[in-house]
């Protein structure tokens, strides 16, 4: 991983910032980059405490900008070091600004106090918690969500702070009541001066983790460099703590012989203490047996499809059983859980072309949601339409993982976000290229960069009976809502007219 001394501003000494005051001496926070989902969460978060909020970000737009107005949140549209007057008590620093960020730079020169997302998490909401840390490369949304949304039909009432917005809900996070603080451990950097993963100021007291598999190129060197993060994470467990532990994954095995903690595995193909007995997918969700040491505890029900959703709703069970959660109270939990926006998210369903909305952002949670979509909707024709927004997806190391990732879909639609005026195209993989390793493999395969672009060309090939599978970690230029928009508007117009496809399925 990328250290301080690598980068050319380690001069600026950035970890002699002044010490943050206790909580109870605050009366005020500023947070730079307020509109990110998770800054705005925190800040939500905050204002609930009681706190005076405000902030700044040059990209307000919503959702996350009506989200915060609606709960009284006022923010600048533009950054200004004259945002900073009066001083506040603490300067919240998002991790997308650097060293020369106006208002960052502003902070740091007028010595106020600082932290990063991560380390005002805890310090404001963990200090007399229980933390519940769910980390790994993939699912760790889906597994949080889930967690949280077992232990409130428990009644635990437990505080969360989650990377997506559980469906139906209108927040990603939560105080709570309760002993237990569920988050989505991120293993991302912190902020530009603590280039630590986000996870290790989380204090855990558990960790679910669900699978370790080289990703973020942009900031690890290796897969062994990515590995020591999680290895870092494990070993800061007390004895009495307790590490949930993928045991299907060599990598996390690997970590979990090393924990000091209670560890118990979870998994559906290796021996492990929570596992699955008979199995039977419907189009609604899961129905299956659950066996705990080798005992049948009872048959449950996930609404969700996919391999990989049975997988994080082993790891919840395997948490709340070890915290004495009943059967009875774990199926209920799972059988009433909605999902996470945007993941298998059905956006609606016009002229018979159902879209869907998912931020599948790495070759496996590619070719796992195309395995979940096609268990889920085995008879419709299955369209791929796919964006590697982050610098870490369009890695060009990961070109012959996306060629293979497809081959679930009957055809697939790949798009490039344009180049920013500090990327390395080298570094990125060639669409194109990727395209054609798609077709090799018998799937037709074309390139259309952006949503613009892709929008006509989507509605010139989608026919009734498609599902048209939209994969980004970005915004995509809002083409879900746009697809969905455009087919509804077609469809009152031409209600029988589907123009052919020249896909080939």
């Amino acid at each position: 991983m990328k250290r301080l001394e690598e980068y050319p501003d380690a001069h600026l000494r950035l970890f002699e910032r002044p010490p943050a005051p206790p909580p109870e001496a605050v009366r005020e926070v500023y947070l730079i980059g307020i509109c990110g989902s998770g800054m705005g969460t925190l800040a939500v978060l905050l204002h609930e405490a009681g706190y005076k909020v405000r902030g700044s970000d040059a990209a307000a737009y919503p959702p996350m900008s009506t989200y915060l107005r609606q709960r009284g949140i006022s923010f600048y549209e533009d950054y200004d070091p004259a945002h900073l007057e009066p001083p506040p008590d603490l300067v919240v620093v998002g991790n997308a600004c650097t060293p020369t960020h106006p208002e960052a730079a502003a902070a740091r020169e007028r010595r106020l106090p600082q932290l990063s997302l991560p380390e005002a998490l805890a310090h404001f909401f963990l200090r007399h918690r229980r933390p519940v840390v769910v980390a790994g490369t993939h699912g760790k949304t889906t597994t949080s969500g889930l967690l949280a949304h077992v232990l409130h039909c428990a009644g635990w009432d437990p505080g969360f702070f989650i990377g997506g917005v559980m469906i139906g809900a209108e927040t990603s996070g939560r105080i709570g009541s309760g002993p237990w603080f569920v988050i989505e451990g991120d293993e991302y950097d912190s902020a530009y001066f603590d280039k630590r993963p986000k996870f290790l100021h989380y204090r855990p007291q558990s960790v679910l983790l669900t699978a370790i598999e080289f990703d973020h190129a942009d900031l690890y060197d290796d897969l062994e460099d990515y590995r020591e993060a999680f290895e870092q994470l494990v070993a800061l467990l007390p004895t009495q703590g307790l590490l949930i532990a993928h045991g299907d994954d060599p990598l996390v095995r690997q970590l979990a012989r090393q924990c000091p903690a209670q560890v118990r595995t979870y998994g559906l193909h290796t021996p492990c203490d929570i596992t699955v007995g008979s199995l039977h997918p419907t189009f609604e969700g899961q129905h299956f047996e659950l066996i705990a040491d080798g005992q049948k505890i009872g048959r449950f029900f996930l609404p969700l499809s996919g391999r990989h959703n049975l997988r994080n709703a082993l790891a919840v069970c395997a948490f709340a059983l070890q915290q004495g959660l009943s059967p009875e109270q774990l199926h209920e939990g799972l059988a009433t859980f909605p999902g996470m926006k945007r993941r298998l998210e059905v956006r609606g369903e016009a002229g018979g072309i159902l879209v869907v909305d998912d931020f599948a952002h790495h070759p496996t949670a590619v070719r796992e949601t195309l395995r979940a979509a096609r268990q889920r909707w085995p008879n419709r024709r299955l369209i791929a339409v796919f964006e590697p927004r982050s610098n870490s997806s369009r890695r060009r190391r990961f070109e012959s993982d996306y060629i293979e990732a497809f081959d679930d879909a009957d055809a697939v639609w790949l798009s490039m976000p344009p180049f920013r005026h500090n990327d390395h195209p080298e570094d990125f993989f060639d669409p194109e290229h990727v395209a054609a390793g798609i077709r090799a493999r018998g799937i037709p395969a074309e390139v259309a960069n952006g949503a613009d672009a892709l929008l006509p060309r989507l509605l010139e090939s989608l026919q009734a009976g498609d599902v048209a599978l939209l994969m980004s970690n970005g915004a995509f230029g809002n083409l879900p809502a746009r697809l969905l928009h455009a087919l509804q508007s077609r469809t009152q117009t031409t209600p029988a007219s589907f123009p052919n496809a020249p896909f080939s399925a």
